[in-house]
């Protein structure tokens, strides 16, 4: 099991006041807007402040290097998708497990379609990673795996986390085609990803 990434986890100095932790959010979200303007690459910290309107100490305040920078803007995607699904979650009934399926494939695609910079960041930081274990899909799968036994009816074991870590990675997959597709995610094959999901899971879940 991969450890859950941690915002402060990447952080020099974690934010105390207010004011501290409302500069952070600004250099996150200039993080996310210039990823999808120049990339990974040519992402720098300089570049991060400016457009967030600080100064570029406040940036090393939080951060030792653009990586550090990256992992947080990943770990708070991880939170804020799993915000999301806690909240859906709450309006579909626990023996429903194609619905909590459904609520994750579709908070999934109001991230893809919506926030800046998480076609390059998502929940896992910047590729390639030193630990296979801790590529996005398996942080995704072990968040799920905290989130969902309920929903499915099971207790959470070894099998268990397979199961769902295979249906990550299979969706992802899928997925992957859909957006490149279509910028949007073409429909049909979102479609198929439900389908697939819902036809895999039912063999444990049924």
């Amino acid at each position: 099991m991969s450890p859950a990434p941690d915002l402060h986890a990447n952080l020099r100095r974690a934010p105390v006041q207010q004011r501290s932790a409302e500069r952070l959010s600004r250099i996150l979200d200039a993080c996310a807007e210039l990823l999808d303007e120049t990339g990974y690459e040519d992402l720098s910290t300089r570049a991060v402040a400016q457009r967030a309107g600080v100064p570029i100490g406040s940036v090393y305040r939080f951060f030792g290097n653009k990586r550090a920078m990256a992992e947080a803007l990943a770990a708070r995607n991880l939170d804020r998708y799993a915000g999301m699904i806690n909240a859906r979650l709450e309006n579909i009934e626990a023996a429903d497990w194609r619905g909590a399926v459904d609520a994750v494939l579709d908070e999934y695609l109001v991230l893809k379609q919506t926030v800046p910079g998480f076609n390059l960041v998502d929940f896992g930081g910047p590729q390639p990673v030193p630990d296979p274990d801790s590529d996005a899909n398996h942080i995704l799968a072990d968040r799920l795996a905290e989130l969902l036994p309920s929903q499915f009816g099971r207790t959470l074991d070894a099998d268990l986390r397979r199961i769902i870590l295979v249906a990550v990675e299979a969706a992802d997959a899928t997925l992957r085609l859909a957006f490149r597709t279509d910028p949007q995610g073409d429909p049909g094959i979102v479609a198929e990803t439900r389908q697939l999901l819902h036809a895999y899971l039912a063999r444990t879940l049924d």
